[in-house]
């Protein structure tokens, strides 16, 4: 009989760790068009105000690597064949980047290619990669029916690099298959698109919930369904405080003392935090501008009561009938 192989390696699980242990800041500065498809605003506005912390695994994580190494790859596809890629801002070395309402909103295009054999235009170029399933769907259905998140951000794409036509890439991840298709703008989608974006951009609470029924795929697969279905609490930032608020000139300010947020300042987690009361599951009965309190049923939370990051304690014990509001 075969010796059976070892079912805990150290090695693969110091791998995995030392993704997690490396990973980015999961906070970004603005909300990005990848985002802007996803038909729940509540969702998207959660992410923007850094809700929740979306605590990925090193096999998870290495796989968003994977993902991101076949950019190069596509690109260098594409160069073997003449098609010319500008990949990389001349100006800066970077990303061709793009925004609006002062930064808020915006994004980084992987490309823009021209010479193409079936259109002399350029083209914005995006790269995705998919499993078998989605992939054979998409060239069946196409993209815009398939992923309207990747739709909605290849539009907003091409809208800001001034072009009327985009070439989306996706590699097959079991396969190594290649799927292309060539976008044409759609304006009006695009305005809508940013409509939205300011919308949630400058919406002091959360959007409606898409739906009340947690195994909805919608919810079933977010990353925030605890926060917006059960009884935990967002993360402690000046992003979800009561008392920040986004400026349009792309900066955020502390209503409370008047001041401008530093990026690094929005990540601080204050003793001064108050949460924003929708993104508490309690009932609000009282609040006090001056004090900068907020008092839910027998609760108050704001300086000189319950700190924001010891709410959850409270709610825990409410959820064990510890503690009746």
């Amino acid at each position: 009989m075969p010796q059976l192989p070892e079912l805990i390696l150290p090695t693969v699980d110091a791998i995995y760790k030392q993704y997690e242990n490396a990973r980015p800041d999961w906070r970004r500065s603005h909300l990005g068009a990848s985002l802007i498809g996803n038909k729940c605003e509540r969702s998207i506005w959660y992410t923007f105000r850094w809700a929740t912390n979306p605590k990925f695994s090193g096999r998870i994580l290495r796989l968003f690597e994977t993902g991101n190494q076949q950019e190069s790859r596509i690109v260098k596809n594409l160069c073997d064949i003449n098609i010319t890629v500008y990949d990389l801002d001349p100006e800066t070395g970077k990303q061709i980047q793009f925004e609006m309402f002062g930064g808020h909103y915006a994004g980084s295009l992987d490309g823009i290619g021209c010479g193409f054999e079936e259109s002399k235009q350029y083209h914005v170029l995006e790269f995705k990669t998919s499993n078998v399933k989605s992939f054979n769907e998409l060239k069946k259905y196409g993209v815009a029916a398939t992923k309207p998140e990747h739709y909605a951000q290849i539009n907003q794409y091409m809208k800001w690099a001034g072009l009327e036509r985009a070439y989306y890439f996706v590699v097959c991840k079991d396969t190594d298959d290649i799927y292309g298709e060539r976008i044409t703008l759609d304006k009006e989608l695009v305005k809508r698109l940013e409509l939205k974006a300011n919308r949630i951009i400058f919406s002091d609470n959360p959007s409606f919930k898409i739906s009340d029924n947690l195994s909805d795929p919608s919810c079933r697969f977010c990353i925030h369904k605890e926060l917006c279905h059960g009884m935990q609490l967002p993360e402690v930032n000046c992003r979800t405080c009561a008392f920040s608020n986004p400026e349009e000139n792309g900066t955020w300010a502390c209503t409370r003392d008047n001041t401008i947020l530093c990026s690094s300042k929005q990540r601080e987690t204050l003793d001064c935090h108050v949460f924003i009361p929708e993104l508490v599951p309690l009932e609000q009965t009282d609040a006090d501008p001056e004090k900068g309190t907020i008092t839910y049923g027998n609760i108050e939370n704001g300086p000189g009561a319950i700190l924001s990051r010891e709410l959850q304690e409270v709610l825990d014990k409410i959820g064990s009938g510890e503690i009746e509001v």
